[in-house]
């Protein structure tokens, strides 16, 4: 069974070994994936900037905690937990972060990225 294809049900565990700073301030574990899709767990300091971006995936995210204003495409969003978006592949998006507290954010990329994939330590079960 490839690493990055699983076919069959699969348990990632929160371990601090999968968690990586990925801009100061900003941390994200890779929660699961299959080719199919990726999810991401993000915890985003309070006051930081997420660089405006984009990729040939489409994005769909929940607010867990937090919030910020959030630019994607000619849009800008104010957005707090419990807020859910869409993002077509290719759109360029930005988050700036409050400035009061921390941010909680789970995204789901599909299909998957292959380049959050080689972060990703592999399931416990399978």
């Amino acid at each position: 069974m490839s690493s990055d294809n699983y076919s069959s049900p699969s348990l990632w565990k929160d371990r601090p070994e999968a968690w990586r700073e990925v801009l100061p301030g900003v941390q994200r574990r890779i929660l699961a994936h299959s080719a199919t899709g990726l999810m991401v767990y993000y915890r985003i300091q309070p006051g930081k900037v997420f660089p405006y971006h984009n990729h040939p995936h489409a994005q769909f995210g929940v607010f867990i905690e937090g919030g910020g204003v959030f630019k994607v495409g000619d849009m800008s969003w104010n957005i707090k937990a419990g807020d859910t978006y869409f993002i077509p592949p290719g759109v360029f998006h930005e988050l700036k972060t409050d400035t009061d507290r921390v941010t909680v954010v789970i995204d789901f990329f599909t299909p998957q990225r292959a380049d959050y994939v080689k972060e990703s330590l592999p399931p416990e079960h399978f």
